[in-house]
């Protein structure tokens, strides 16, 4: 399918109620594809987010509204309305802000961060105090490469652009705009997204509930698939 510029791919499968999943950051279908398989009576649709898995690469940086856009163009080709979306740690912030302003059943976000520490890392203090040092110009770069994170060094400079511009917003106003039930799910253990995070978000949100897994970590839903889907099958069902 193509949405722009993008050559999009994704998959289809499955009859009834739309359920859209949205993988992390360095992800792709494949990472999303045993929860699809474990939802029960629902057409299941998973798409690569341009600049991921098979779809075709980002000539600019986007932010999470690119991404949203992107999403609001997707489903409107593939003539989805109001769909439950579940979204994994980036993926759930793009369903943050898409249900912030778009119908939408139900949420799911699984390790997605949402409120934005607006005081500095440590890591983001000596990178701007190394800036200021003389003969620094253009080592910035260099040395993003071995302080920022394992997804920065992993990333192309488009997409680490991009992925600056996702992590550096907080989406708390958003957050209090959607009026779904949502449901959080976190694993205990999980260091990219912290349950404290998780307990912001919970509050932030009017409909709002948190189930938070013992032992796991940020692949929480893949961990305990079988005692995820349960949960998200068990609240799927809730009228």
């Amino acid at each position: 399918m193509r949405i722009g510029k993008s050559n999009v791919h994704y998959i289809q499968y499955g009859e009834g109620e739309d359920v859209v999943l949205l993988h992390g950051w360095g992800q792709n279908i494949e990472m999303m594809k045993p929860l699809g398989n474990a939802l029960e009576g629902k057409r299941i649709t998973i798409l690569d987010f341009p600049g991921f898995g098979d779809s075709d690469p980002l000539e600019e940086a986007w932010t999470i509204e690119n991404y949203v856009e992107f999403l609001e163009q997707f489903l409107q080709k593939l003539q989805i309305e109001n769909p439950v979306l579940i979204g994994h740690s980036f993926g759930g912030r793009v369903a943050i802000v898409y249900a912030s302003h778009h119908p939408v059943s139900k949420v799911v976000l699984l390790g997605s961060p949402c409120v934005r520490d607006k005081k500095p890392s440590t890591k983001e203090k000596l990178l701007k105090s190394m800036k200021k040092l003389p003969f620094m110009d253009g080592i910035g770069e260099y040395m993003k490469k071995f302080i920022g994170s394992e997804d920065y060094r992993n990333a192309s400079p488009v997409m680490r652009e991009t992925l600056v511009n996702v992590v550096e917003q907080d989406l708390s106003d958003y957050a209090k705009k959607i009026q779904a039930p949502t449901l959080l799910i976190w694993g205990s253990e999980d260091t990219a997204a912290p349950v404290e995070d998780a307990k912001k978000l919970e509050h932030l949100l009017k409909d709002g509930g948190l189930v938070v897994l013992d032992g796991y970590t940020h692949y929480a839903y893949l961990e305990a698939l079988p005692r995820v889907s349960a949960i998200i099958n068990n609240f799927l069902e809730v009228k």
